[in-house]
């Protein structure tokens, strides 16, 4: 069994002075109209090259690469003030979080001339192509096929909850390239960088309710993959699969989608709340308190070279329920507010907005069923 720890690590002077920069930055953008209130964020190719002209897309990676060797905790202040101004990150944000640090462990020289350079430059989206229709978060049993030919690999099958396909430039993702063995359920996975122009690919958006869509369905009718887009060894991607996860799951993004919510509720509650109120103020900053220091440890655990997949696993898995409750949870406690006195069509409408996406929360980047049996894993109890 391995220990499960999360070290009480806190962000370096260097770090919060680098903050100070990201908001002078951030202030600047807002000035100009290129960040905005809008709800979800958004996909600015613009604001994306902006950031990439500052240094701050793939700050943690090898100079070699066009990184600039920074710590993980200099990438943590800076996505953590993006998330809290609402900044248009959607373009740049998955290829500097894992995709690219996935190319430079696994991918060929020519892959990495050729790709690593945009992604520094915020001119490449990547998505992540893992769930499967008839499979989920089960990756063990994902059954789009990659045929061996002699030009490369053939394609064809499906994908399903892939965030901003319709907007990718490349997927990373997990194919099947031979059947699974009685003795390693494992085998026959590879990872391959799927180049989104490619024929025979494409995207149908899966909407919410209110028309908005991140995910998609992606097809792959015959597409055509060379041999230099194969991310590491072929049939034993598996380690890469989770060693990968290990970046997506652990993030501030993991728990501030909605805290929106909680900043406006604070607001219109105004500074003096009743006891029931304030209460309920106390125990959501306190869960968030406790969720920031471990998502925290596990950026000290990367910056340690370690390969936190449980940890990440835990922060995941309790931040998106907390992001996923939260808006009921500041309803309810705004029941009460006097209409007449406080104007709260602002707060209204993150709730409105943010009720419709929670349901999303708990699924992308791994169910909490999936994320559960990860944990009991490294719990020894499985």
């Amino acid at each position: 069994m391995a220990a499960i720890e999360f070290d009480p690590i806190r962000l370096p002077d260097t770090a919060e002075e680098l903050r100070k920069e990201v908001r002078a930055f951030i202030a600047e953008e807002k000035a100009s109209g290129l960040i905005s209130d809008d709800q979800s964020g958004g996909f600015s190719a613009e604001f994306s090259e902006k950031v990439g002209a500052k240094g701050w897309i793939g700050m943690t990676w090898p100079k070699e690469y066009g990184g600039q060797e920074r710590s993980f905790m200099d990438r943590y202040v800076v996505a953590e003030e993006f998330l809290l101004a609402k900044a248009p990150t959607r373009r740049h944000f998955v290829a500097d979080r894992q995709s690219g640090p996935t190319i430079i462990k696994y991918g060929t020289a020519s892959i990495k001339e050729k790709i690593l350079p945009q992604i520094v430059a915020g001119k490449a989206c990547f998505g992540i192509g893992m769930s499967e229709p008839d499979s989920g978060s089960d990756l063990f049993a994902a059954n789009t096929k990659a045929t061996r030919t002699n030009e490369g690999y053939r394609i064809n099958g499906r994908k399903v909850w892939t965030s901003n396909a319709h907007q990718a430039d490349y997927l990373i993702a997990l194919f099947r390239t031979s059947e699974p063995t009685s003795e390693n359920r494992r085998h026959g996975l590879t990872n391959f960088i799927v180049d989104m122009t490619t024929p025979g690919i494409s995207t149908r958006p899966i909407r919410f309710p209110n028309g908005q869509h991140e995910f998609n369905e992606v097809l792959f009718d015959d597409v055509l993959i060379p041999d230099e887009m194969v991310l590491g060894v072929v049939d034993d991607a598996w380690k890469q699969a989770t060693s990968e996860l290990a970046y997506e799951r652990s993030g501030s993004e993991r728990f501030l989608e909605t805290v929106h919510v909680l900043i406006e509720l604070i607001n219109v509650l105004g500074e003096n709340p009743d006891s029931r109120a304030a209460e309920g103020i106390g125990r959501l900053i306190a869960q968030l308190h406790t969720l920031r220091r471990m998502s925290v440890s596990v950026a000290g655990m990367l910056e340690e070279g370690k390969e936190p997949v449980v940890e990440g696993s835990i922060v995941k898995d309790l931040g998106t329920n907390w992001e996923q409750a939260l808006p009921a949870k500041a309803r309810d406690l705004a029941a009460f507010i006097d209409d007449d006195l406080i104007d709260r069509g602002h707060f209204d409408s993150l709730l409105d907005y943010n009720t419709i996406i929670a349901p999303k929360l708990t699924i992308q980047g791994g169910t909490r069923e999936i994320l559960r049996g990860i944990i009991a894993r490294g719990l020894g109890l499985r």
